[in-house]
């Protein structure tokens, strides 16, 4: 098992996950956090942390997408090991459908 980040980090960002998770497997994007699925040990401390209820197990329905997206991502992205400010719009956005049209592929700072 894993977790994975899905489309409810885009356009919010918040990194209070990345704070507590004991192996620095989360990568930044412009507009979102990814978990790379090999380097997650399942710990599962960073799914609470989430304001925006992004962080799922893999075990859930239908998550073999975001497996595959996090992995993509992970490995073109910066990992990210500090808590910074979540994104200025992050709580208007924080529950909104439809946010996959928002999705930057461009990488984050990181750090």
């Amino acid at each position: 098992m894993t977790y994975i980040v899905n489309d409810a980090c885009i356009a919010c960002k918040y990194t209070d996950c990345v704070e507590v998770c004991p192996v620095d497997c989360f990568y930044e994007g412009e507009n979102m956090l990814v978990i790379h699925p090999d380097e997650c040990i399942d710990c599962g401390v960073c799914e609470p942390e989430c304001p925006a209820d992004a962080i799922r197990p893999d075990t859930e329905p239908d998550m073999e997408k975001w497996v595959e997206f996090n992995r993509k991502y992970s490995e073109l992205w910066p990992v990210i090991i500090t808590k910074k400010d979540p994104l200025p719009a992050a709580e208007e956005m924080d529950g909104k459908e439809g946010k996959m049209e928002l999705f930057s592929e461009k990488p984050g700072e990181g750090g």
